[in-house]
């Protein structure tokens, strides 16, 4: 009798994102110059120099957080028009690292977040086509933790949409983004 063969590990990812997103490559150097290329064209013509600063700090804060965190992606898109908006919606893509085999299991991990989440904050375990994950919903963010092929992790995506909420047409188009996620075969 033959064991089954092991999953393995993705080699990559794919994600349908809107073409109108602005991406910033965060395994990039020059992660930093596509951000503020973003802010440039976000705010040119803006009177006041407060605001893109304001926003570029924002993001550059957001982007070295999640680099602490494995962060690969960044995506932003300004939810109103004219780049009016204080702050954008946002995606960021992160694998945490973990070694193989040490991350637990879908449930064990919905409870740990659920544990340290805040109360106003919607803990699950949800089955997207990529696979078994924790999803969490708060006021303006919704986070996906999708359980990889191979015991290799989770892959996080976590949105942030500050001006319509996490129930708003935004959030509707994040599940989508969410929903689109499949893994490119290890090899």
């Amino acid at each position: 009798m033959t064991a089954p063969i092991p999953e393995v590990p993705p080699s990559d990812y794919r994600i349908l994102v809107p073409r109108d997103w602005f991406r910033v490559d965060l395994t990039q150097q020059r992660w930093r110059g596509q951000l503020k290329t973003y802010v440039d064209k976000e705010f040119a013509g803006s009177t006041s120099a407060v605001v893109p600063r304001s926003v570029w700090v924002t993001l550059r804060n957001t982007a070295e957080n999640g680099l602490a965190r494995g962060a690969l992606e960044f995506f932003l898109r300004t939810e109103s028009p004219q780049g009016t908006a204080p702050a954008p919606a946002t995606l960021l893509i992160s694998w945490p690292p973990m070694p193989r085999g040490l991350a637990p299991t879908v449930e064990e991990f919905a409870e740990a977040l659920g544990d340290r989440s805040s109360p106003e904050c919607d803990v699950e375990v949800i089955d997207l086509p990529a696979g078994r994950t924790v999803c969490i919903r708060a006021a303006v963010t919704i986070d996906y933790h999708v359980r990889m092929p191979g015991d290799a992790g989770y892959l996080h995506l976590a949105f942030s949409m500050p001006l319509s909420g996490s129930e708003g047409p935004m959030a509707s188009l994040f599940e989508a983004m969410a929903h689109s996620l499949r893994w490119v075969p290890g090899r």
